[in-house]
């Protein structure tokens, strides 16, 4: 493989993280999917600025079979995902004239089943909230919960908070780390803010004393006193729900159940949007579906008539 197009690549992702202001997350996922891209055309001995459409359809089909890159078949959804990794970069490099040509132009992605999202039921939710104790990351626990609930916060945005962007007595919360860099402001329900002063007043300082280094100001600090990490949220998250009895939750379970449990309620679609940070509004319409699923399954089990 030509080093020109791994350097390319590089340009290219350094491009999508400063000019177009991906999170770190999507440019490292893009940086992953491209990755095997870059692999498979050395394995074919083929150079990426010289790739045709047939190189980019055997790719994919590698990808489907679980020929290399691919230690397994991919789902149609993966093969989705990465082929638009190799299709964005391919209109960049056209566009900055690296490539006369884009060779995924004319290729179709795999037809895939849309993905509802998961949500939980309320009281679900409610048992989980029961589960954190009264010890100094308890209330930090419960704090994390009912605000990934109450708010419906990605766990990225959670972890990045800081406590200047909590407003207790405006009851809103700053978020500055949304998907694109959107800064957002939203309202905090009077659980979520309860659970903030408790953990404020109560853990946050003795926690941030057991640090050597000055947490910045980081709002939900771990057992250390350093900034809790996405990893570190995902495991106290997954352990409430565990000990609530509810089966495979994640901290974005809580966001999906939010966004149902609002439309569900009669929240209108557009304010669920702003409140979730969704560019589109396509995207949030998924949610609809889930709340038309509920609705039906209801109506068979309650109407005497319905089967």
């Amino acid at each position: 493989m030509a080093a020109p197009f791994a350097r390319a690549v590089d340009h290219y992702l350094a491009h999508v993280r400063i000019n177009k202001g991906l999170s770190d997350n999507t440019v490292e996922a893009y940086r992953r999917d491209l990755g095997a891209y870059l692999r498979f055309l050395r394995l074919r001995g083929r150079d990426g600025l010289a790739a045709t459409a047939d190189d980019v359809t055997a790719y994919l089909d590698a990808l489907r079979r679980g020929e290399p890159p691919a230690t397994r078949p991919l789902a149609p959804a993966t093969v989705a995902r990465m082929l638009v990794a190799v299709r964005t970069l391919y209109r960049w490099l056209a566009a900055e004239g690296y490539v006369a040509d884009d060779p995924t132009a004319a290729i179709a992605p795999p037809r895939r089943p849309r993905a509802l999202p998961k949500a939980i039921a309320v009281e679900q939710v409610e048992a989980m909230l029961e589960q954190p104790d009264a010890g100094l990351l308890g209330r930090r626990d419960r704090a994390i919960l009912e605000v990934l609930y109450g708010a419906g916060l990605r766990i990225s945005e959670l972890v990045a908070l800081d406590v200047d962007d909590i407003d207790l007595e405006g009851g809103t919360i700053l978020v500055r780390a949304g998907k694109g860099w959107r800064t957002r402001r939203l309202p905090l329900g009077s659980a979520a803010r309860a659970a903030l002063t408790d953990y404020l007043t109560v853990s946050r300082p003795e926690l941030a004393r057991r640090a050597r280094r000055a947490a910045r100001g980081a709002l939900f600090l771990n057992s250390r006193g350093t900034r809790l990490t996405r990893q570190g949220c995902w495991k106290l998250v997954k352990g409430h729900a565990a000990r609530a009895g509810v089966a495979h939750v994640s901290p974005h379970t809580l966001r999906h159940s939010f966004a149902t449990h609002m439309l569900d309620r009669g929240a209108d679609i557009r304010v669920v949007q702003e409140l979730l940070g969704h560019a589109s509004l396509a995207t949030t319409q998924v949610y609809t579906l889930v709340t038309a699923e509920r609705l039906r399954d209801v109506y068979l089990a309650a109407h005497p008539r319905a089967r």
